[in-house]
C-alpha cells in the first residue's frame, strides 16, 4: 500500500513577483524590528534607547569633523563594493577584496617610502595610483587563472590569499620597512607630504575617485560588451561557450579589473586617510563590502546609500562608546543586528514562508507540475 507523502509544516517558496510597495514595507519593517531589538539591549545596559540612537546620528553627521570622518569610513567601503561587483555578477565569489586592497596599499607604500624625493608630487601620486591598481589586479588575477585553468574553488582561494598578503604586510612592517625612529613598536614611517592626496571639502580626493568609479562601473556592467559577457558567463558558462565567448579570458579579465579597483582603494587608504601602511589598513572593509554589494543587488548607485548608512552606524557606534560608556562589543552587536535584519529582509522579499494548510492556487499547480 502506497504511503501518502506528508506535507511539511513549514516550507519556503520563491516569490513569482512582489510589488515595490510591499518590498519597501518589508525593508522598513526589518529595520524597525532591528531597532526594537537594539532598544532592548540598550535598556538592559540602563540607557535610554532614543538618546543613544539620536547620539549615533549626531556623532556621525552633526559637525563638519564628524561628517568628514563618516565620509572617510564610507569611501573604502563603497570602493570595495564596486570592486567585487563585476566578479559577483559573473558568479565568481571574490572574497579577496581585503587582500587585493592590501596588495595595492603595499605597492603604493613602496613608492611613498623610497621615491618621494625623486619625483614631483603629481608624478609620484600617479605612479602610486598605477602601482596600486596593477598590484591589486595581479592579486585578483592569480585565483582567476587557477579557476579558469584548473577549476579551483575561488572562494577558498581568494579567502586564503587575504592572509598571505596580510602576512607579507606584517613581514615588511617588522622587517625591511620598519621605521628605525619608531618608539619601540614595529611601525612603518608616516608618508611625506609629497605622497599624500590633496583634500576637497576637507576630505581627501579619494571620494571623487570612488564616485567616478561608481559611474564607470555602472556603464561598464550595463552598456559595455565586457559587461554583457560578464552577465552571460554569470548566467551559464556553457551558454557563453556555445555563443563563442572565451570564458577563461573573461574570468581572468574581470578578476583583474575587480582586483585593480580594490588596489586603488588600498592606494586611497594609505595616501588619503592613514598616511602609512599597517595591519589595520584593510580593517575588515573587504568583508563588509560584500554585504553592501549584496544588499544593493550589485547596483553601483544603490551602493552609495547603503555604504553611507553603514558608515553612519560605524561612526555612530564609536560615539556612543565614548558618550555612554557602552562597551565596544555591545555597539558591535547593535550594528550586527541591523545588518542581519537588512540581509534577512532581502530573503523575505525573494521568498515566502508557507505553513501547512495555507496554500495559494499557484502552489497547488507547482506541486502537481
Amino acid at each position: 500500500m502506497e504511503k501518502t507523502k506528508k506535507e511539511p509544516f513549514v516550507r519556503i517558496a520563491k516569490r513569482e513577483d512582489i510589488s515595490m510597495q510591499k518590498a519597501w514595507f518589508i525593508r522598513i519593517a526589518a529595520i524597525l524590528v532591528a531597532l526594537s531589538i537594539g532598544a532592548v539591549i540598550i535598556l538592559i545596559l540602563k540607557h535610554n534607547p532614543f538618546e543613544v540612537y539620536a547620539d549615533m546620528i549626531r556623532g556621525s553627521l552633526k559637525t563638519k569633523t564628524s561628517r568628514v570622518e563618516t565620509v572617510k569610513i564610507m569611501v573604502p567601503l563603497l570602493g570595495c563594493a564596486i570592486a567585487i561587483a563585476p566578479a559577483f555578477k559573473m558568479k565568481f565569489w571574490n572574497i579577496g577584496a581585503e587582500g587585493q586592497l592590501l596588495a595595492g596599499a603595499i605597492a603604493a607604500t613602496y613608492f611613498a617610502l623610497f621615491h618621494y624625493e625623486t619625483m614631483p608630487r603629481p608624478v609620484l601620486l600617479a605612479v602610486m595610483f598605477i602601482a596600486g591598481a596593477v598590484a591589486g589586479g595581479i592579486a585578483g588575477l592569480i585565483p582567476a587563472i587557477f579557476r579558469a585553468k584548473w577549476g579551483t574553488n575561488e572562494t577558498l582561494f581568494t579567502l586564503m590569499l587575504n592572509y598571505i598578503l596580510l602576512g607579507i604586510e606584517q613581514y615588511l612592517q617588522n622587517g625591511p620597512w620598519k621605521d628605525p625612529k619608531g618608539t619601540g613598536f614595529p611601525i612603518i614611517a608616516m608618508f611625506d607630504a609629497n605622497a599624500r592626496l590633496p583634500k576637497v571639502f576637507g576630505v581627501h580626493i579619494g571620494w571623487i575617485i570612488v564616485l567616478l568609479l561608481v559611474a564607470a562601473m555602472f556603464v561598464y556592467l550595463r552598456y559595455s560588451k565586457h559587461g554583457y559577457e560578464i552577465s552571460v558567463v554569470g548566467e551559464s558558462e556553457r551558454t557563453a561557450r556555445y555563443a563563442g565567448m572565451n570564458v577563461p579570458m573573461i574570468i581572468m579579465r574581470t578578476m583583474f579589473v575587480s582586483g585593480a579597483i580594490a588596489g586603488i582603494i588600498g592606494y586611497i587608504t594609505v595616501c588619503g586617510a592613514d598616511y602609512t601602511l599597517n595591519e589595520g589598513t584593510a580593517g575588515g572593509v573587504g568583508f563588509t563590502a560584500i554585504t553592501v554589494a549584496w544588499l544593493a543587488k550589485l547596483n553601483p548607485f544603490t551602493m552609495i546609500g547603503i555604504s553611507f548608512f553603514l558608515a553612519i552606524l560605524s561612526k555612530g557606534s564609536n560615539t556612543i562608546q565614548t558618550n555612554f560608556k557602552i562597551p565596544a562589543s555591545a555597539s558591535g552587536v547593535l550594528t550586527g543586528i541591523i545588518l542581519f535584519s537588512m540581509l534577512a529582509c532581502e530573503f523575505f522579499i525573494g521568498y515566502r514562508v508557507i505553513f501547512r494548510g495555507h496554500r495559494k492556487k499557484g502552489d497547488v499547480k507547482n506541486d502537481n507540475a
